[in-house]
């Protein structure tokens, strides 16, 4: 008989939205497998380098759009100010109260998030290593994606626990709560 396996171990199953986390998982490994599987078996750099970028806007789309939302409670985008022209990045967290997220999903979405960009740098020192400096544009492309994601997600989760801990030590009263109300009667009350 099959013991249970504890909350947070790396099994789909025991994930809330196993469709989300497979394919999540798809996009990450298909890009790496295509990409590998190019080098080991092909000369045809045009073909390889096509499929991989699709597979990694998909991957990047699917990552920043839906798995990130549905998998960690994450959103980030980017937005420009038409005035000015300077752009700023916009994090957006569920909240914990609402939204409860399973420890399984969140292991694999870090796991992953971290793990890809460590991959690709080790596959661009192995470009570099062979000089095949053609492969190496796939691999910088590869990075710039993987990165940028990885980095919106850190800053999107720090930003996420500094809201919450912020609004919960306001909800909590106490000297969080007094400060505050001092400080608005003060304001207010001139």
């Amino acid at each position: 008989m099959e013991q249970p396996r504890p909350e947070g171990s790396l099994s789909w199953r025991l994930s809330s939205h196993p469709i989300t986390l497979l394919w999540f998982l798809a996009f990450r490994i298909s890009s790496l497998l295509v990409y590998l599987l190019g080098i080991l078996f092909t000369e045809n750099f045009v073909l390889i380098f096509i499929i991989t970028i699709l597979l990694l806007a998909a991957d990047f789309y699917y990552l920043k759009n839906i798995a990130g939302r549905r998998l960690v409670g994450l959103r980030w985008w980017n937005e420009v100010n038409p005035q000015t022209g300077d752009s700023h990045w916009v994090f957006e967290s569920s909240d914990p109260s609402t939204k409860i997220i399973n420890a399984t999903d969140k292991r694999f979405f870090w796991m992953a998030m971290y793990s890809q960009p460590l991959l690709w740098i080790a596959l661009a020192i192995v470009a570099i290593l062979k000089f095949e400096f053609i492969w190496l544009t796939l691999v910088v492309i590869a990075l710039s994606l993987t990165i940028t994601n990885t980095l919106a997600f850190s800053r999107c989760d720090k930003f996420g626990q500094a809201s919450n801990l912020a609004g919960s030590a306001m909800l909590s009263g106490g000297l969080a709560s007094n400060l505050a109300t001092g400080v608005m009667g003060r304001l207010f009350g001139r």
